[in-house]
Order: C-alpha cells, then sequence, then structure tokens
C-alpha cells in the first residue's frame, strides 16, 4: 500500500538453498521483492570481494529472471562487471565511494559500467 518493499539477505557463510520455499511462496505478500548477496562478511567496510559468492547471484536470476538481486561488499570499478555478468541488477558499493577524492565520478563511472552490461 505505501510503496515499501521487503528484501532478504544472505551472507557468505548462507547457502542460497534457504530462499527457495520463501521466494516460492504462493502469497505473494509472504515473498521478498529483493534479495542481497553479500559479498564480504557483514559488520564492516571495506572488506575485499569474495567472487566464490557469484555463483548465488547466477542461481537466483537463473530462476527468478525479474527478481531485484542485490550485491553488497567489496565492489568497486574492479568488480562490478563481475556481480552484474552474474545477474546482480542492483549494486551498493560504500567504501569505494566514500573512499574516494571524488565519489561523484566514481558512482558516474560505476553507472557507466552496469550500464554498458545491460545493452
Amino acid at each position: 500500500e505505501e510503496g515499501m518493499k521487503a528484501g532478504i539477505a544472505i551472507k557468505p557463510s548462507t547457502s542460497v538453498d534457504v530462499l527457495w520455499d520463501i521466494l516460492e511462496s504462493k502469497e505473494e505478500i509472504e515473498r521478498p521483492d529483493m534479495v542481497l548477496v553479500m559479498t564480504v562478511e557483514p559488520g564492516f567496510g571495506g572488506q575485499k570481494f569474495m567472487p566464490s559468492e557469484l555463483p548465488k547471484v547466477k542461481a537466483l536470476r537463473e530462476r527468478y529472471p525479474d527478481l531485484n538481486i542485490e550485491v553488497d561488499g567489496g565492489l568497486g570499478l574492479g568488480t562490478i562487471d563481475q556481480a552484474a555478468d552474474a545477474g546482480a541488477n542492483v549494486i551498493v558499493a560504500g567504501s569505494a565511494v566514500f573512499g574516494a577524492k571524488d565519489p561523484a565520478d566514481v558512482i558516474a563511472k560505476l553507472r557507466e559500467a552496469v550500464e554498458k552490461r545491460r545493452r
């Protein structure tokens, strides 16, 4: 009613298999609008991207082509392509933006990298 979205997050030690029953619920109100796949251990910024988590993104995208899939953790200009190629359509970048001399420039470059993948 209010336009609020609900999501669920999984950390690296959580199997993507825990999501299948939730995502296949018969009642739309019981299904999340998005899934966040953490590509670092949650808790603090500046960690190294874990490409070992991308198969989770790929599996989600194959089963749910219209699902919003977010990736968060260690993302920047050197890793964003991998996340987008795996199927992520929402990217969360913290340290890459806030640690930059020119955050606006980094955001523009990150958007450009994702847009290239969508064409």
